[in-house]
C-alpha cells in the first residue's frame, strides 16, 4: 500500500534523525543554531530518542500509517521550541534556526499528508468498555454516580460537571491535547439501575455514555458496568498521543473505576503519600511507594 511505504520512508527519517542526535547532540544544535541555549545538549538527545521511538513504531507496525500522528505530535512540539528559539537570537544563529524551522514545517506537512491518509478508513466514534465489583449496596452506588458534581473525584480527565437542572449538566475536561466543554443530557434513567446521557446536538464533542448497576454475586455488592462513546476534532490524534502518555482510553476508564470503588468504600482515592498533591494523571507520575512516615514502623 502507497500510504503504509510512504509511513515508513518517514520512519527510516525518524532513525536517521533519532541516531544523528543521540551520536553528535552538539553538532545538531549547532546546525539549528541554539547551541548556546543551556541544556542543549541535553534536550537534542530526548528528541532523538523520541525519534527513534517513531521509527519503532513506523518500522514495526502492520499498519504504520497510523503511527504517524506520533510524528505530527513531535513536530508541533519542535515547531513551538525553534519559534520562541528564532525569536531569541539574532545574526546568523537566528538565520540557522528559521532555516531548520522552515525544515521541520515541510516535514510537518509530509507527516499530516500520511497521517491523514491512514486514518480516513476511521469512523464512527471510539468507544470502550469496562465495569468493576464495589462492596457497597446498589442503591448507595447509584446514588452518588446519579449526583453527576461527584464525578470529577474520580475521573481524572473531568475539571469540573455542573448540574444545570435535573436531566441537563455542564462537563469540562482535560484531553491530551486541548481542553474540552460541552453539555449532556440524561436520555434514559431507570433509579438503582441505569443512567444514560449523551451531549446535547451542537456542541463541539460527541459523546454518549451507559452505566448499569446490577448486585454482584451471591447479592454481594454492586457490579457497575460503563460503555462510553466519543468523537471529538483530532480524535485520532488524541488518542495516539494519549497512549504515548500510558492513558488508553479504555485503561483511563478502568482506572477511573478503580478510583471511584475506593471512593465508595474508603471515602477517598487512596493513594502513596509520596504524591500528597492529587488524583491528577501527570502528578501520579512523581508517585512512589508508601513509606512509613516518621520513620515509624
Amino acid at each position: 500500500m502507497m500510504t503504509d511505504r510512504f509511513a515508513r520512508a518517514l520512519g527510516w527519517a525518524s532513525l536517521a534523525l533519532g541516531a544523528a542526535q543521540l551520536a553528535a547532540p552538539r553538532t545538531v544544535t549547532r546546525l539549528c543554531g541554539v547551541d548556546d541555549a543551556p541544556g542543549a545538549t541535553t534536550v537534542a538527545r530526548l528528541v532523538g530518542g523520541r525519534e527513534l521511538l517513531h521509527a519503532a513504531l513506523l518500522l514495526g507496525a502492520k499498519n504504520p500509517a497510523q503511527w504517524a500522528w506520533t510524528r505530527v505530535a513531535g513536530d508541533t512540539m519542535d515547531l513551538g521550541v525553534l519559534g520562541r528559539a528564532a525569536a531569541n537570537r539574532t545574526g546568523a544563529r537566528r538565520t540557522r534556526t528559521l532555516a531548520t524551522l522552515g525544515a521541520v514545517a515541510g516535514l510537518t506537512a509530509l507527516d499530516t499528508v500520511c497521517a491523514r491518509r491512514g486514518t480516513t478508513k476511521t469512523k464512527g466514534p471510539l468507544q470502550v468498555h469496562a465495569s468493576i465489583t464495589i462492596n457497597k449496596p446498589r442503591e448507595e452506588v447509584y446514588r452518588f454516580w446519579r449526583d453527576l458534581e461527584n464525578l470529577p473525584s474520580f475521573m481524572i480527565h473531568l475539571d469540573s460537571v455542573r448540574t444545570i437542572n435535573q436531566r441537563r449538566s455542564r462537563w469540562k475536561a482535560k484531553g491530551p491535547i486541548v481542553d474540552l466543554e460541552w453539555e449532556a443530557e440524561i436520555i434514559d434513567e431507570r433509579a438503582g439501575d441505569l443512567i444514560a446521557w449523551r451531549s446535547v446536538p451542537g456542541t463541539t464533542v460527541s459523546t454518549a455514555g451507559r452505566v448499569s448497576f446490577t448486585d454482584g454475586p451471591g447479592g454481594r455488592g454492586t457490579v457497575v458496568d460503563v460503555s462510553l462513546e466519543y468523537s471529538v476534532p483530532g480524535r485520532k490524534l488524541a488518542a495516539t498521543v494519549a497512549r504515548m502518555l500510558g492513558e488508553h482510553p479504555e485503561q483511563q476508564v478502568r482506572d477511573d473505576l478503580r478510583r471511584f470503588k475506593q471512593v465508595m468504600e474508603t471515602g477517598e482515592v487512596v493513594r502513596s503519600e509520596g504524591s500528597p498533591e492529587g488524583h491528577r494523571a501527570l502528578r501520579q507520575l512523581h508517585q512512589r511507594p508508601a513509606q512509613p512516615i516518621g520513620g515509624r514502623a
